[in-house]
């Protein structure tokens, strides 16, 4: 398992997780950050801040995000607990051969 912080964590657990973080499984690397910064510009954003991933996953928005971006996959998982402004709770499943990285998001239940 592998996590960054977020911005409600206690500090001392910020302290002990990093705030971005690359992971890497198989051949493809992850770029893992929980504030993706403002709406405007964000995939680019993202992108420019993990140039060799093929995927950057974030949370924050409790938004569930699934797409591409250039050839680099934008990923938010959403929230299985806390949807906010989602219509549903969900989760992702990344399934990974290689560099080749298959996201599903997983709707658990609908609001």
């Amino acid at each position: 398992m592998h996590a960054v912080f977020g911005n409600v964590d206690e500090p001392a657990l910020q302290q002990l997780l990093p705030e971005q973080l690359v992971v890497e499984v198989e051949e493809a690397r992850i770029g893992i950050t929980h504030v993706p910064g403002p709406r405007v510009g964000r995939e680019e954003r993202l992108v420019n801040l993990f140039p060799t991933c093929g995927a950057v996953l974030y949370g924050h928005t409790h938004e569930p995000q699934v797409e591409r971006h250039a050839s680099v996959w934008i990923l938010n998982p959403g929230s299985p607990t806390e949807r906010r402004r989602s219509p549903a709770h969900t989760m992702l499943e990344l399934e990974i051969a290689g560099r080749e990285i298959r996201p599903s998001l997983i709707v658990l239940e609908q609001a």
